[in-house]
């Protein structure tokens, strides 16, 4: 029933108590406390070097904070092995700004890439394959090779590979950096989606005041007999699964909604609010 949490159901997908992380003797998150809920787009900003890129490599287990905990689905991951951890990313998948697409396989083969070292059969990864493929408008471009693609296309062909398995976790680091205008609404468009039709929480990292924009006023809007459709939300709408943490100087100085951040008079987020509308 609507409003009641299951007893087994972690309270929170995502956790950071009192995270500390830095590299030799330069302080990159001081004390850095967050949670993001089943189901919720939790947006990551800052200026550059703020720590919003190190939040989703802690995330996923890629570095050890020095003190604090990370929990992803109320299991403390600071202190498991390599083998422990590889069972917690396998719920997890990650869009890295750059792709990291392998350049010698096709579209296709670089999303079927995972599910073979899974060992799948040949007809769940066809199936598995194409379905994450339609869902980021890349079945057009299944036998092209990276190099064949706009930036844009590589990050969709990105988002694919790591949708491919049907993770419950995705992290987005900067997917729209570099990106026109355009092209990076149709990754946020897919970030969308993915919140609102496939129910996966998710981090996404950004600099760009656009994306704020976009990722807080549209959503999906599923209707019987007709292709799902990205909506602006109105008076009859709001949005309550994308929420906003802001990091400056190695610290959570915001989390909250959107129209609160819009509102602050901190003078350190209305300076990033003013870079952002100079951009």
């Amino acid at each position: 029933m609507h409003g009641i949490t299951k007893v087994n159901e972690p309270l929170c997908k995502i956790e950071f108590r009192n995270v500390r992380f830095g590299y030799e003797d330069r302080v990159v998150l001081d004390d850095v406390s967050f949670c993001v809920w089943p189901g919720e787009l939790k947006v990551i900003l800052g200026g550059s070097g703020s720590g919003k890129s190190t939040v989703l490599r802690l995330a996923i287990g890629l570095n050890k904070p020095d003190a604090g905990r990370i929990l992803i689905d109320d299991t403390d991951i600071t202190e498991l092995d390599e083998e422990q951890l590889s069972e917690i990313r396998r719920r997890m998948g990650m869009v890295f700004q750059e792709g990291a697409l392998f350049n010698s396989l096709t579209v296709y083969d670089n999303v079927a890439f995972r599910p073979l070292e899974l060992g799948w059969d040949e007809e769940r990864i066809d199936r598995e394959v194409r379905r994450v493929l339609e869902f980021a408008g890349l079945l057009d471009a299944a036998d092209k090779l990276p190099d064949e693609l706009s930036g844009g296309m590589k990050r969709r062909v990105a988002i694919a590979r790591a949708l491919v398995d049907n993770p419950e976790i995705i992290l987005f680091d900067e997917a729209t950096a570099e990106l026109d205008p355009p092209t990076a609404r149709s990754i946020c468009e897919l970030a969308i989606r993915l919140r609102d039709i496939e129910g996966v929480t998710s981090m996404f990292v950004t600099h760009k005041l656009d994306d704020v924009r976009f990722l807080s006023s549209k959503y999906v809007e599923v209707t019987p007999d007709v292709r799902p459709r990205i909506r602006k939300e109105d008076g009859q709408v709001c949005l309550i699964n994308t929420r906003f943490i802001m990091l400056d100087g190695g610290r959570v100085i915001f989390d909250g909604t959107d129209e609160q951040m819009w509102l602050s008079t901190d003078p350190r987020i209305r300076h990033f609010i003013s870079d952002g509308e100079e951009e």
